[in-house]
């Protein structure tokens, strides 16, 4: 028979251990197989309700160039538009209440889309199609952004002028971290910290 008090001293040497043990994170999986992905992963998009999914490098080929797919694969590129033209009259043509924003055409849609980030989410914004064709005519390259995936994103926040395309994920990644972070009318120091490393990241990739 066990004595008590070896077996106080036991319960008291896991109760310590267990302060050291740490939990193994939550791994994400692939929503399409459930099989385990890496941190950076491939992500799909439902345009109809545009809803992003993880997923693993498998599922992504097998929706690569698959345009009437349910679920269309979102590149990866990253492009920085360093001779971009746009003048202060036609950003403010567009109607965009803030100084960030991205655009990208919707097939559910069938138009131009034009989004900005806010603390409640992804805000969609009318936006003037004639001040968009304007645009795509000084910019011929906005009229192959691949539809529902890709992505005009601008920042013209202060003195910024910095244009990209860029993947619909990272958009949306944009739009989550102002979520998460901005703090009452300004945003606060946080929130700007976040947003300029987003930006710095891009510029690496790009």
């Amino acid at each position: 028979m066990q004595n008590p008090k070896s077996k106080t001293q036991n319960l008291g040497a896991f109760a310590t251990l267990r302060q050291f043990v740490r939990e193994r994170a939550p791994s994400e999986t692939c929503e399409l197989c459930s099989i385990e992905v890496a941190a950076e992963h491939q992500h799909l998009i439902d345009p109809a309700s545009r809803r992003l999914l993880c997923c693993c490098e498998a599922c992504a080929i097998l929706f690569s160039g698959q345009e009437s797919a349910r679920y269309r694969r979102v590149p990866r590129r990253i492009r920085a538009l360093a001779d971009f033209r746009m003048s202060d009259a036609q950003w403010d043509s567009l109607m965009i209440p803030i100084s960030l924003a991205f655009f990208f055409y919707s097939t559910p849609a069938e138009r131009v889309v034009a989004l900005y980030p806010s603390p409640a989410g992804a805000t969609e914004s009318l936006l003037d199609l004639a001040s968009w064709e304007d645009l795509v005519g000084e910019n011929p390259l906005l009229a192959k952004l691949e539809p529902d995936v890709e992505a005009l994103l601008v920042n013209r926040v202060g003195s910024a002028r910095l244009y990209y395309i860029a993947p619909i994920d990272e958009c949306y990644k944009l739009v989550g971290l102002i979520r998460t972070h901005w703090r009452g009318l300004s945003g606060g120091a946080e929130a700007w910290a976040a947003i300029g490393q987003f930006f710095a990241s891009l510029d690496q990739r790009a």
